[in-house]
């Protein structure tokens, strides 16, 4: 598994990071050895948040926890990625490593109410669609903990579509009728 760390606000002795890598290496045996683990280091208000992303099995996986130990932090984030997995551990099967389960083992926005709309774009992001099921959609947006996720729709001839999650807890499709 490679390891990528990254700090915000805060400058973190080695022994951090070292700690993170062993715990995140629990993981390991889910995936296949490209896996990849970006870990984000951050302390706001007083409480030491770890953002956790693994990308292996062609899967995002997501985690962001906060505690007043870093180490704690870190520990939560691994435990939150592993219940992902073995939550969506059948759906996830043909994905992940075939032996991986033989061994037992918030964001608020803030707009002020008489604040102008401001329509610039602050930030892009690039990815690269691939064709998957509806199910698997539904599954992708749910493991990044995202309200909405677009890809390429496998049942439609490959057309562009995004699910989302809707207010009363359901999904919802919009796909593209070209």
């Amino acid at each position: 598994m490679k390891f990528q760390f990254s700090e915000k606000k805060v400058k973190l002795p080695g022994n951090v990071h070292a700690y993170a890598e062993k715990k995140v290496m629990k993981l390991a045996r889910y995936f296949e050895e490209d896996a990849e683990a970006l870990i984000v280091f951050s302390v706001e208000k007083n409480r030491n948040k770890v953002e956790l992303t693994v990308h292996g099995a062609n899967t995002w996986f997501r985690a962001s926890e906060s505690t007043s130990d870093m180490f704690a932090s870190i520990d939560a984030s691994v435990a939150t990625i592993e219940g992902q997995i073995r939550k969506n551990k059948t759906r996830l099967a043909r994905r992940l490593r075939q032996e991986a389960f033989v061994r037992t083992v918030e964001e608020t926005s803030f707009i002020p109410e008489e604040a102008e709309e401001d329509l610039s774009i602050v930030r892009v992001k690039q990815f690269s669609f691939r064709d998957m099921t509806r199910e698997e959609a539904v599954l992708q947006m749910n493991l990044l903990e995202h309200s909405f996720f677009a890809f390429r729709d496998a049942d439609n001839n490959g057309a562009f579509a995004v699910v989302y999650r809707r207010n009363d807890g359901g999904y919802g499709l919009i796909e593209d009728v070209d």
